[in-house]
């Protein structure tokens, strides 16, 4: 195949995977529905199941689709004991059909990234809670659940990844873990750490470039070879 590959990222507005990607030499466009942080040409503003996803593209890499009420930290504020019970609390000003609301747009993001005709697909998401399963496609696999530390990035932060018909990411740098409770430890957990505000939820889901370069080269050289069979 000498062709560039055609590659969309999808749900990203900092760059940084579609840079990532852009550096191996492909075709690469990303897309949300916020402009893009770096005023980049290669941005589309629109909502990713508008039909963009049939474009006839290569590969696909969802960076930050909707998942705050599909994983398991936000599992309690959907539902008490057993599956859709009455949660004993809610999020301050938030209604259950508020909650239900963005549940069931996490899962038509998600299931329309999984489904869509594309031959390598990779979705960033935390490990879902149980009520997400339940509304997931059959096929869909564990998460591969990787650090930024392993890419030469000095941060903590449990990132998953669905795959489908693309390797697990290998590391490229593993840094050495810092002791617990060190300043250089509480440095690395920073993310955790982040104060409440209104940028919060942007901050903590931004890309880490040493994670995107590892992927953009792994996942292009597999992606490539597939086609080419």
């Amino acid at each position: 195949m000498t062709r560039p590959l055609r590659i969309l990222i999808g749900c990203e507005t900092s760059g940084i995977a579609r840079r990532a990607f852009d550096a191996q030499g492909h075709d690469v466009w990303s897309c949300d529905i916020a402009p893009a942080e770096d005023g980049s040409n290669r941005h589309i503003l629109c909502d990713i199941r508008d039909g963009i996803l049939e474009w006839g593209w290569d590969l696909l890499v969802v960076m930050h689709p909707p998942c705050t009420r599909l994983c398991r930290s936000g599992r309690r504020w959907m539902s008490g004991p057993g599956k859709w019970t009455n949660p004993k609390k809610l999020p301050k000003g938030r209604s259950l059909d508020d909650l239900r609301t963005e549940f069931e747009l996490g899962v038509s993001v998600f299931t329309a990234c999984w489904n869509a005709p594309i031959e390598c697909v990779a979705i960033e998401n935390p490990e879902m809670n149980d009520l997400a399963k339940d509304r997931m496609p059959e096929d869909l696999p564990r998460p591969q659940m990787v650090q930024p530390f392993w890419f030469g990035e000095p941060a903590y932060k449990s990132t998953g990844w669905y795959l489908r018909a693309l390797p697990e990411l290998v590391e490229t740098n593993r840094l050495t873990e810092p002791k617990r409770n060190t300043d250089e430890w509480k440095r690395w957990n920073r993310i955790h750490r982040m104060p409440p505000g209104p940028d919060r939820a942007r901050l903590r889901s931004r890309s880490f470039p040493g994670m995107m370069t590892a992927a953009a080269d792994q996942w292009t050289t597999h992606t490539m070879e597939r086609i080419a069979a």
